[in-house]
C-alpha cells in the first residue's frame, strides 16, 4: 500500500472506532452482543471483494463493522451467489444481506430493506480499446454486440429496457451467475458490455491498468440498502445506526477510504 493511501485509510479506521464509542453514547439501540449472520457475494469492488492477500474487504465490511460496534452486535459472514441471496434472506437462512443491492419495489415483496446507505448511477463498462460504440444507442444499433448480465439484477433490467428492445429473452444478453464472471467474460472478449453502477464500475476500471473503461452517459440512479427477512427486528436498529454514521461523518470517511484513497490490487 502506498504511504499516501495508507495514512488516510488508517485515519479512517481510527475514526470508525471513535465513532462507535460516540454513537453508543448517543442512545442507539443496544443489541446486547447478538450474533447477526450476514451474507455477501464478495464480487463487487469496492463494496465487498477479495483483496490481493485473499482477505474479504470493502466499504460494506467497514460499514457493518462500524454498525456492529455502534449497536453492540457480533457478525458472522457467509457467502453465496447473487441469485441465491434474496431467496436465502427471504426464507431466514441469513439475518442480513449486503452486496450493493438496489432498493426496488418488487424486491420489497420478498425482503425488507434498510434505509439507503449509498446512491449510485448506472454506467457502461467496456474494454479499454473499444471503439465500435460509445453510448447505449450505438450499442443497441449493432446486432453483433453482446451484453453480460446477472438475472434479476438492476443492470439486467436496465440493459433490457433502457439499452435494448425490452425483450427479456433477447439473445444478445448473456447470463452469468456473478458480476465478476461477467467482467471476466468482457475482458476475454466473450461479451462487449457490462452494465454496472458507477460504484463497482469505477472499482474495476481502477484495477484494470487500462484494460477497462466507462463510456456513454449515466443511465439513471439507484439507491443501495441492506436486506432482511420480512418483519425483521434488525431493520429499525440498523436504520438508526446508518443515520448516526451518516450524521457524524463515518460514511463520508468510508467513501474517502474506498473510492479515493484505496487502489485496487494493492
Amino acid at each position: 500500500m502506498k504511504l499516501t493511501a495508507a495514512l488516510p485509510a488508517a485515519l479512517a479506521t481510527l475514526a470508525l472506532g471513535l465513532t462507535a464509542t460516540a454513537t453508543l453514547a448517543q442512545g442507539l439501540p443496544d443489541l446486547a452482543g447478538r450474533e447477526v449472520v450476514v451474507v455477501t457475494e464478495n464480487a463487487y469492488p469496492p463494496l465487498q471483494f477479495i483483496d490481493a492477500e485473499g482477505k474479504p474487504v470493502g466499504w460494506e465490511y467497514d460499514a457493518v463493522a462500524a454498525l456492529a460496534k455502534a449497536l453492540n452486535f457480533t457478525v458472522k459472514y457467509e457467502n453465496t451467489s447473487w441469485d441465491a441471496m434474496i431467496p436465502g434472506v427471504s426464507t431466514g437462512q441469513y439475518d442480513m444481506g449486503m452486496t450493493g443491492i438496489t432498493i426496488r419495489e418488487d424486491r420489497k415483496e420478498q425482503v425488507d430493506f434498510s434505509t439507503p446507505y449509498m446512491t449510485s448511477e448506472m454506467v457502461m463498462l467496456v474494454r479499454g480499446d473499444e471503439t465500435r460504440f460509445s453510448d447505449a444507442k450505438s450499442f443497441a444499433a449493432d446486432a453483433d454486440l453482446l451484453m453480460a448480465a446477472q438475472p434479476g439484477t438492476t443492470p439486467f433490467y436496465v440493459g433490457v429496457y433502457e439499452v435494448l428492445d425490452g425483450n427479456e429473452a433477447n439473445p444478445r444478453i448473456k447470463m452469468f451467475e456473478t458480476f465478476g464472471a461477467g467482467v471476466a467474460a468482457l475482458r476475454a472478449g466473450d461479451v462487449d458490455l457490462v452494465l454496472t453502477d458507477s460504484t463497482g464500475g469505477n472499482g474495476y476500471v481502477a484495477a484494470s491498468d487500462g484494460a477497462l473503461k466507462i463510456v456513454g452517459e449515466k443511465l439513471g440512479a439507484e439507491e443501495f440498502g441492506f436486506i432482511f427477512p420480512k418483519g425483521s427486528d434488525l431493520v429499525a436498529p440498523i436504520d438508526a445506526g446508518i443515520a448516526a454514521l451518516r450524521a457524524d461523518g463515518t460514511l463520508d470517511a468510508l467513501n474517502q477510504k474506498w473510492f479515493v484513497d484505496y487502489t485496487m490490487g494493492q
